[in-house]
Protein backbone atom coordinates (compact mmCIF):
# COMPACT_ATOMS: atom_id res chain seq x y z
CA UNK A 1 0.00 0.00 0.00
CA UNK A 2 1.01 3.72 -0.85
CA UNK A 3 1.86 5.98 2.20
CA UNK A 4 -1.21 7.08 3.23
CA UNK A 5 -2.43 11.13 4.34
CA UNK A 6 -3.46 11.62 7.74
CA UNK A 7 -5.94 13.69 7.79
CA UNK A 8 -5.24 17.16 9.85
CA UNK A 9 -8.25 18.69 10.77
CA UNK A 10 -7.91 17.43 14.18
CA UNK A 11 -3.97 16.77 14.51
CA UNK A 12 -2.66 18.53 17.63
CA UNK A 13 0.78 20.82 17.91
CA UNK A 14 2.88 17.90 19.09
CA UNK A 15 1.98 15.92 16.02
CA UNK A 16 3.46 17.62 13.66
CA UNK A 17 6.77 15.60 14.07
CA UNK A 18 7.49 11.73 13.90
CA UNK A 19 9.48 10.06 16.16
CA UNK A 20 12.44 10.47 14.35
CA UNK A 21 11.90 14.32 14.08
CA UNK A 22 10.56 14.62 10.66
CA UNK A 23 7.89 16.91 9.99
CA UNK A 24 4.77 15.14 8.99
CA UNK A 25 2.93 16.83 5.99
CA UNK A 26 -0.02 18.76 7.85
CA UNK A 27 -1.95 21.34 5.10
CA UNK A 28 -2.94 24.69 6.55
CA UNK A 29 -3.25 26.38 3.22
CA UNK A 30 -7.50 26.88 2.56
CA UNK A 31 -6.83 26.39 -0.95
CA UNK A 32 -5.12 22.80 -0.52
CA UNK A 33 -8.26 20.24 -1.46
CA UNK A 34 -8.57 17.41 1.34
CA UNK A 35 -9.81 14.09 0.71
CA UNK A 36 -13.26 13.40 0.67
CA UNK A 37 -13.97 17.34 -0.75
CA UNK A 38 -13.84 16.45 -4.05
CA UNK A 39 -14.46 13.15 -7.14
CA UNK A 40 -12.58 14.40 -9.89
CA UNK A 41 -9.29 15.85 -9.96
CA UNK A 42 -6.99 17.30 -13.17
CA UNK A 43 -2.83 16.21 -12.93
CA UNK A 44 -0.33 17.88 -14.83
CA UNK A 45 0.78 14.86 -16.02
CA UNK A 46 4.06 14.92 -17.72
CA UNK A 47 4.91 11.38 -18.19
CA UNK A 48 7.82 11.12 -15.83
CA UNK A 49 8.70 9.96 -12.29
CA UNK A 50 6.56 11.66 -10.09
CA UNK A 51 3.48 12.40 -12.32
CA UNK A 52 3.04 8.20 -13.03
CA UNK A 53 3.54 7.57 -9.69
CA UNK A 54 1.26 9.96 -8.12
CA UNK A 55 -1.29 9.25 -10.92
CA UNK A 56 -2.01 6.11 -9.86
CA UNK A 57 -1.25 6.96 -6.05
CA UNK A 58 -4.25 9.94 -6.28
CA UNK A 59 -6.72 7.08 -7.46
CA UNK A 60 -5.67 5.01 -4.63
CA UNK A 61 -5.68 7.63 -1.77
CA UNK A 62 -8.05 10.08 -2.80
CA UNK A 63 -10.31 7.74 -4.37
CA UNK A 64 -11.03 9.98 -7.02
CA UNK A 65 -11.46 10.12 -11.01
CA UNK A 66 -8.00 11.87 -12.24
CA UNK A 67 -8.01 13.49 -15.61
CA UNK A 68 -4.31 13.80 -17.16
CA UNK A 69 -3.19 16.93 -18.73
CA UNK A 70 -0.37 17.24 -20.88
CA UNK A 71 0.40 20.25 -22.59
CA UNK A 72 2.97 20.55 -26.00
CA UNK A 73 5.19 23.26 -25.74
CA UNK A 74 8.18 22.23 -27.55
CA UNK A 75 9.09 19.08 -25.44
CA UNK A 76 11.49 17.36 -27.81
CA UNK A 77 12.38 14.35 -25.43
CA UNK A 78 8.74 13.34 -25.25
CA UNK A 79 6.47 11.15 -27.32
CA UNK A 80 2.76 12.55 -26.39
CA UNK A 81 1.10 9.93 -27.62
CA UNK A 82 2.89 7.21 -26.08
CA UNK A 83 2.52 9.75 -22.64
CA UNK A 84 -0.93 9.90 -23.34
CA UNK A 85 -1.49 6.18 -23.67
CA UNK A 86 0.63 5.58 -20.24
CA UNK A 87 -1.83 7.94 -18.55
CA UNK A 88 -4.60 5.41 -19.80
CA UNK A 89 -2.75 2.63 -18.85
CA UNK A 90 -2.05 3.93 -15.29
CA UNK A 91 -6.19 4.62 -15.02
CA UNK A 92 -6.71 8.06 -15.90
CA UNK A 93 -10.46 8.50 -16.92
CA UNK A 94 -9.10 10.75 -20.21
CA UNK A 95 -5.87 12.17 -21.16
CA UNK A 96 -5.84 15.32 -22.69
CA UNK A 97 -2.62 16.61 -24.49
CA UNK A 98 -3.05 19.97 -25.93
CA UNK A 99 -0.69 21.97 -28.45
CA UNK A 100 0.30 25.10 -26.91
CA UNK A 101 3.87 25.88 -28.84
CA UNK A 102 2.70 28.91 -31.23
CA UNK A 103 0.84 30.65 -28.39
CA UNK A 104 4.36 29.63 -25.67
CA UNK A 105 6.05 31.55 -28.22
CA UNK A 106 3.98 34.36 -29.45
CA UNK A 107 2.40 35.44 -25.76
CA UNK A 108 5.65 34.40 -23.57
CA UNK A 109 8.52 33.98 -24.96
CA UNK A 110 8.17 36.88 -27.05
CA UNK A 111 8.17 39.28 -23.84
CA UNK A 112 11.05 36.99 -23.00
CA UNK A 113 13.43 38.54 -25.70
CA UNK A 114 11.84 41.61 -25.17
CA UNK A 115 13.25 41.41 -21.59
CA UNK A 116 16.11 40.15 -22.19
CA UNK A 117 15.65 37.25 -20.20
CA UNK A 118 18.24 36.21 -17.67
CA UNK A 119 18.11 35.06 -13.99
CA UNK A 120 21.14 35.21 -11.91
CA UNK A 121 23.25 34.76 -15.10
CA UNK A 122 22.72 33.06 -18.25
CA UNK A 123 19.29 31.07 -16.76
CA UNK A 124 16.42 32.60 -19.88
CA UNK A 125 13.44 31.32 -17.62
CA UNK A 126 12.20 28.54 -19.45
CA UNK A 127 10.53 26.43 -16.75
CA UNK A 128 9.07 29.57 -14.84
CA UNK A 129 7.74 30.86 -18.62
CA UNK A 130 6.50 27.22 -19.44
CA UNK A 131 4.66 27.51 -15.40
CA UNK A 132 2.44 30.36 -16.80
CA UNK A 133 1.66 28.60 -20.18
CA UNK A 134 0.70 25.29 -18.47
CA UNK A 135 -1.17 27.04 -15.85
CA UNK A 136 -3.50 29.26 -17.93
CA UNK A 137 -4.35 25.72 -19.91
CA UNK A 138 -5.02 23.74 -16.85
CA UNK A 139 -7.43 26.47 -15.67
CA UNK A 140 -9.40 26.51 -18.71
CA UNK A 141 -9.31 22.84 -18.91
CA UNK A 142 -10.42 22.32 -15.28
CA UNK A 143 -13.54 23.77 -15.71
CA UNK A 144 -14.29 22.25 -18.83
CA UNK A 145 -13.79 18.64 -17.39
CA UNK A 146 -15.90 20.43 -14.27
CA UNK A 147 -12.70 19.63 -12.12
CA UNK A 148 -12.76 21.56 -8.66
CA UNK A 149 -9.03 20.04 -7.92
CA UNK A 150 -5.46 20.28 -9.76
CA UNK A 151 -3.16 18.63 -8.89
CA UNK A 152 1.05 19.13 -9.96
CA UNK A 153 3.92 16.52 -9.19
CA UNK A 154 6.06 19.68 -7.65
CA UNK A 155 8.13 18.99 -4.26
CA UNK A 156 7.67 21.49 -0.86
CA UNK A 157 11.73 22.63 -1.85
CA UNK A 158 11.03 24.22 -5.49
CA UNK A 159 10.04 27.13 -6.88
CA UNK A 160 6.82 25.31 -8.86
CA UNK A 161 4.90 24.60 -6.24
CA UNK A 162 4.39 28.37 -6.15
CA UNK A 163 3.98 28.99 -9.52
CA UNK A 164 1.77 26.53 -9.91
CA UNK A 165 -0.62 26.91 -7.21
CA UNK A 166 -0.15 30.71 -7.35
CA UNK A 167 -1.44 31.25 -10.98
CA UNK A 168 -4.28 28.71 -10.80
CA UNK A 169 -5.78 30.31 -7.34
CA UNK A 170 -5.47 33.48 -9.07
CA UNK A 171 -6.94 32.69 -12.21
CA UNK A 172 -9.72 31.15 -10.64
CA UNK A 173 -9.74 31.58 -6.86
CA UNK A 174 -12.63 28.58 -6.49
CA UNK A 175 -10.03 26.09 -7.56
CA UNK A 176 -8.01 23.68 -4.64
CA UNK A 177 -4.60 22.13 -5.43
CA UNK A 178 -3.01 19.38 -4.16
CA UNK A 179 0.49 18.76 -4.17
CA UNK A 180 1.21 14.60 -3.87
CA UNK A 181 4.79 14.82 -3.81
CA UNK A 182 5.05 16.87 -0.49
CA UNK A 183 2.54 15.11 1.00
CA UNK A 184 3.47 11.53 0.53
CA UNK A 185 7.12 11.74 2.44
CA UNK A 186 8.64 9.52 -0.30
CA UNK A 187 12.25 10.15 -2.07
CA UNK A 188 13.35 9.30 -5.33
CA UNK A 189 14.64 6.16 -4.09
CA UNK A 190 10.99 5.17 -2.04
CA UNK A 191 9.46 6.45 -5.32
CA UNK A 192 11.23 4.12 -8.00
CA UNK A 193 10.72 1.63 -5.67
CA UNK A 194 6.49 2.29 -5.92
CA UNK A 195 6.58 2.25 -9.80
CA UNK A 196 8.62 -0.97 -9.61
CA UNK A 197 5.91 -2.21 -7.66
CA UNK A 198 2.76 -0.76 -9.35
CA UNK A 199 4.46 -1.99 -12.91
CA UNK A 200 4.87 1.65 -13.84
CA UNK A 201 7.51 2.39 -16.47
CA UNK A 202 9.92 5.27 -15.90
CA UNK A 203 13.42 6.45 -17.34
CA UNK A 204 14.98 7.30 -14.13
CA UNK A 205 17.40 4.78 -12.68
CA UNK A 206 19.07 4.94 -9.01
CA UNK A 207 22.52 4.84 -11.40
CA UNK A 208 21.43 7.38 -13.70
CA UNK A 209 19.37 10.03 -11.32
CA UNK A 210 19.25 13.19 -13.59
CA UNK A 211 15.54 14.38 -14.01
CA UNK A 212 15.15 17.25 -16.75
CA UNK A 213 12.49 19.73 -17.66
CA UNK A 214 12.41 20.71 -21.02
CA UNK A 215 9.90 22.54 -23.04
CA UNK A 216 11.09 24.75 -26.44
CA UNK A 217 12.95 27.32 -24.51
CA UNK A 218 15.34 25.66 -22.12
CA UNK A 219 16.28 22.15 -20.51
CA UNK A 220 17.05 22.08 -17.43
CA UNK A 221 19.20 19.35 -15.69
CA UNK A 222 19.29 18.20 -11.80
CA UNK A 223 20.38 15.21 -9.99
CA UNK A 224 23.20 13.34 -9.39
CA UNK A 225 26.18 15.68 -9.37
CA UNK A 226 24.81 18.27 -10.76
CA UNK A 227 23.17 18.81 -7.56
CA UNK A 228 26.71 19.39 -5.58
CA UNK A 229 28.66 22.45 -6.59
CA UNK A 230 31.83 21.09 -5.40
CA UNK A 231 31.74 18.70 -7.92
CA UNK A 232 32.32 18.67 -11.60
CA UNK A 233 28.87 17.57 -13.98
CA UNK A 234 29.85 15.23 -16.51
CA UNK A 235 28.46 16.90 -19.62
CA UNK A 236 28.45 14.36 -21.72
CA UNK A 237 26.23 12.44 -19.77
CA UNK A 238 24.10 15.03 -18.48
CA UNK A 239 23.19 17.20 -21.83
CA UNK A 240 20.25 16.28 -23.84
CA UNK A 241 20.11 18.87 -26.60
CA UNK A 242 23.50 20.73 -27.23
CA UNK A 243 27.59 19.45 -27.82
CA UNK A 244 29.78 20.33 -25.62
CA UNK A 245 32.58 22.99 -26.98
CA UNK A 246 34.85 19.82 -27.93
CA UNK A 247 32.34 18.01 -29.34
CA UNK A 248 31.15 20.99 -31.29
CA UNK A 249 32.58 21.67 -34.93
CA UNK A 250 36.00 23.28 -35.55
CA UNK A 251 34.08 25.90 -38.58
CA UNK A 252 32.17 28.77 -37.31
CA UNK A 253 28.63 29.47 -38.91
CA UNK A 254 27.17 32.58 -39.24
CA UNK A 255 23.36 33.49 -39.34
CA UNK A 256 21.21 36.26 -39.39
CA UNK A 257 18.17 37.20 -37.23
CA UNK A 258 15.70 40.16 -37.99
CA UNK A 259 13.47 41.79 -35.68
CA UNK A 260 10.41 43.89 -35.83
CA UNK A 261 9.50 46.09 -32.39
CA UNK A 262 11.76 43.63 -30.23
CA UNK A 263 10.19 40.12 -31.39
CA UNK A 264 12.14 37.68 -34.31
CA UNK A 265 10.79 37.73 -37.51
CA UNK A 266 13.29 36.20 -39.60
CA UNK A 267 15.82 33.74 -39.91
CA UNK A 268 18.46 33.73 -42.58
CA UNK A 269 15.95 36.06 -44.71
CA UNK A 270 13.34 33.61 -43.99
CA UNK A 271 9.96 34.50 -42.87
CA UNK A 272 8.49 32.50 -40.53
CA UNK A 273 6.83 32.29 -36.59
CA UNK A 274 8.96 32.65 -33.62
CA UNK A 275 8.48 29.20 -32.83
CA UNK A 276 9.71 28.62 -35.97
CA UNK A 277 12.84 30.59 -35.52
CA UNK A 278 13.14 29.27 -31.90
CA UNK A 279 13.17 25.85 -33.43
CA UNK A 280 15.59 26.58 -36.05
CA UNK A 281 17.81 28.50 -33.80
CA UNK A 282 17.80 26.05 -30.96
CA UNK A 283 18.97 22.85 -33.43
CA UNK A 284 22.02 25.10 -35.18
CA UNK A 285 22.64 26.57 -31.40
CA UNK A 286 22.64 22.99 -30.02
CA UNK A 287 25.27 21.75 -32.96
CA UNK A 288 27.52 24.15 -32.01
CA UNK A 289 27.09 24.11 -27.80
CA UNK A 290 25.80 27.48 -27.58
CA UNK A 291 23.57 27.80 -24.55
CA UNK A 292 25.32 25.48 -21.75
CA UNK A 293 25.15 27.17 -18.29
CA UNK A 294 26.28 26.14 -15.12
CA UNK A 295 24.20 27.80 -12.18
CA UNK A 296 23.97 28.29 -8.52
CA UNK A 297 20.88 29.89 -8.42
CA UNK A 298 18.39 31.23 -5.28
CA UNK A 299 15.17 29.53 -5.07
CA UNK A 300 11.98 31.40 -3.58
CA UNK A 301 12.14 28.95 -0.57
CA UNK A 302 15.17 29.95 0.47
CA UNK A 303 17.60 27.00 -0.93
CA UNK A 304 20.89 27.67 -3.63
CA UNK A 305 20.87 24.84 -5.82
CA UNK A 306 22.52 24.20 -8.89
CA UNK A 307 21.28 23.28 -12.03
CA UNK A 308 22.33 22.72 -15.46
CA UNK A 309 20.83 24.77 -18.39
CA UNK A 310 21.03 24.26 -22.18
CA UNK A 311 19.07 27.34 -24.03
CA UNK A 312 20.37 27.59 -27.17
CA UNK A 313 18.16 29.58 -29.17
CA UNK A 314 17.42 31.90 -25.91
CA UNK A 315 20.91 32.82 -25.80
CA UNK A 316 21.53 33.10 -29.45
CA UNK A 317 18.10 35.67 -30.18
CA UNK A 318 18.83 37.14 -26.54
CA UNK A 319 22.04 38.04 -27.76
CA UNK A 320 21.09 39.46 -31.24
CA UNK A 321 18.26 41.43 -29.52
CA UNK A 322 20.51 42.70 -26.72
CA UNK A 323 22.66 44.27 -29.65
CA UNK A 324 20.38 45.81 -31.44
CA UNK A 325 18.68 47.45 -29.02
CA UNK A 326 22.09 49.05 -27.50
CA UNK A 327 22.12 50.27 -30.88
CA UNK A 328 18.84 52.15 -31.29
CA UNK A 329 18.89 53.51 -27.67
CA UNK A 330 20.77 56.26 -25.29
CA UNK A 331 22.76 55.13 -23.19
CA UNK A 332 20.34 56.47 -20.20
CA UNK A 333 17.77 53.95 -21.91
CA UNK A 334 19.86 51.24 -21.80
CA UNK A 335 20.90 51.79 -18.41
CA UNK A 336 17.09 51.68 -16.91
CA UNK A 337 16.11 48.93 -19.12
CA UNK A 338 19.22 46.67 -17.96
CA UNK A 339 17.36 47.82 -14.93
CA UNK A 340 13.67 46.47 -15.89
CA UNK A 341 15.53 43.57 -17.38
CA UNK A 342 16.76 42.55 -13.95
CA UNK A 343 13.15 43.32 -12.63
CA UNK A 344 11.38 41.39 -14.84
CA UNK A 345 13.41 38.45 -14.73
CA UNK A 346 13.40 38.60 -10.93
CA UNK A 347 9.79 38.63 -11.16
CA UNK A 348 9.12 36.16 -14.01
CA UNK A 349 11.57 33.57 -11.16
CA UNK A 350 9.41 34.90 -8.49
CA UNK A 351 6.35 33.19 -9.54
CA UNK A 352 4.77 37.14 -10.13
CA UNK A 353 3.40 36.55 -13.83
CA UNK A 354 0.32 38.35 -12.66
CA UNK A 355 1.35 41.04 -10.34
CA UNK A 356 0.64 44.41 -11.14
CA UNK A 357 4.33 45.58 -10.60
CA UNK A 358 5.28 43.57 -13.83
CA UNK A 359 2.61 44.53 -16.14
CA UNK A 360 4.04 47.91 -15.15
CA UNK A 361 7.68 47.18 -15.91
CA UNK A 362 6.45 45.41 -19.64
CA UNK A 363 4.95 48.67 -20.25
CA UNK A 364 8.42 49.86 -20.05
CA UNK A 365 9.87 47.25 -21.91
CA UNK A 366 7.46 47.46 -24.44
CA UNK A 367 8.11 51.00 -25.11
CA UNK A 368 11.70 50.46 -25.34
CA UNK A 369 11.24 48.24 -28.25
CA UNK A 370 8.99 49.75 -30.23
CA UNK A 371 12.23 50.68 -32.74
CA UNK A 372 14.42 47.65 -31.97
CA UNK A 373 14.20 47.02 -35.81
CA UNK A 374 17.43 45.25 -37.77
CA UNK A 375 18.81 42.51 -38.58
CA UNK A 376 21.77 40.81 -36.90
CA UNK A 377 24.49 38.65 -37.64
CA UNK A 378 25.40 36.28 -34.84
CA UNK A 379 28.73 34.15 -35.64
CA UNK A 380 28.10 30.41 -33.72
CA UNK A 381 31.42 28.62 -32.76
CA UNK A 382 32.53 26.60 -29.83
CA UNK A 383 29.60 27.13 -27.62
CA UNK A 384 29.88 30.87 -28.28
CA UNK A 385 27.60 33.13 -29.95
CA UNK A 386 29.31 36.20 -30.76
CA UNK A 387 27.11 39.12 -32.68
CA UNK A 388 29.19 40.54 -35.48
CA UNK A 389 26.74 42.87 -37.33
CA UNK A 390 24.16 45.14 -36.74
CA UNK A 391 22.10 47.09 -38.96
CA UNK A 392 18.94 49.06 -37.70
CA UNK A 393 17.06 52.10 -39.82
CA UNK A 394 16.78 53.29 -36.05
CA UNK A 395 20.30 53.09 -35.60
CA UNK A 396 22.06 55.96 -33.19
CA UNK A 397 25.16 55.65 -35.40
CA UNK A 398 26.37 58.11 -37.52
CA UNK A 399 29.37 57.37 -39.60
CA UNK A 400 30.48 61.34 -39.96
CA UNK A 401 30.43 61.76 -36.12
CA UNK A 402 31.80 58.67 -35.33
CA UNK A 403 34.47 58.37 -38.40
CA UNK A 404 38.44 58.94 -36.63
CA UNK A 405 38.79 60.36 -40.17
CA UNK A 406 38.75 64.59 -40.27
CA UNK A 407 35.12 65.95 -40.64
CA UNK A 408 33.42 68.74 -40.30
CA UNK A 409 29.98 67.29 -38.82
CA UNK A 410 31.83 67.37 -35.40
CA UNK A 411 33.41 70.56 -33.64
CA UNK A 412 36.03 69.62 -32.02
CA UNK A 413 36.54 73.03 -31.03
CA UNK A 414 33.93 72.60 -28.51
CA UNK A 415 35.51 69.48 -26.78
CA UNK A 416 37.56 71.67 -24.91
CA UNK A 417 34.79 74.36 -23.02
CA UNK A 418 32.88 70.93 -22.70
CA UNK A 419 35.66 69.26 -20.67
CA UNK A 420 36.34 72.08 -18.49
CA UNK A 421 32.36 72.75 -17.62
CA UNK A 422 32.24 69.22 -17.16
CA UNK A 423 35.41 68.29 -14.90
CA UNK A 424 34.31 71.25 -12.62
CA UNK A 425 32.65 69.17 -9.43
CA UNK A 426 35.39 67.40 -9.81
CA UNK A 427 38.32 69.22 -9.58
CA UNK A 428 36.59 71.52 -7.12
CA UNK A 429 35.89 68.65 -4.50
CA UNK A 430 39.24 67.24 -5.18
CA UNK A 431 41.12 70.56 -4.40
CA UNK A 432 39.06 71.11 -1.14
CA UNK A 433 39.56 67.78 0.45
CA UNK A 434 42.64 65.09 0.29
CA UNK A 435 40.36 61.63 -1.09
CA UNK A 436 43.88 60.17 -2.12
CA UNK A 437 45.38 60.78 1.38
CA UNK A 438 42.10 58.83 3.16
CA UNK A 439 42.22 55.98 0.54
CA UNK A 440 46.19 55.26 1.65
CA UNK A 441 46.99 56.00 -1.88
CA UNK A 442 49.97 58.57 -1.29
Amino acid sequence: MPPTVKETSDIPADEGMTHEGVNKYVKVATHEAKKGEFDKCLLLYSGGLDTSVMLKWIQEEYECDVYALTVDIGQTADNLPEIQAKALKLGAKEAIVIDAKEEFASVLLSEAIKANADYQGGYALGCPLGRVMISKIAVRVAKEYGCSVIAHGCTGKGNDQVRFEGYCTTLDPTLKMIAPVREWGMGRDEELEYAFKHNIPVKQKKETPYSYDENMWANTGEGGEIEDPRLEPPLEQILQWCKTPEQAPDKSETITIEFDKGIPVAYNGETMSLYKIIEKANAIGAEHGVGVFHLVEDRLVGLKVRGIYENPAATILINAHQNLEQLVSTREENELKRFMDTKWAYLTYAAKWYDPTLYHVLAFINSMNKKVKGTVTVKLYKGQATVVAVDSPFSLFDANLATFNKDASFNQNASAGFIEIYTLAQRTAFNVYDYEKELGNN
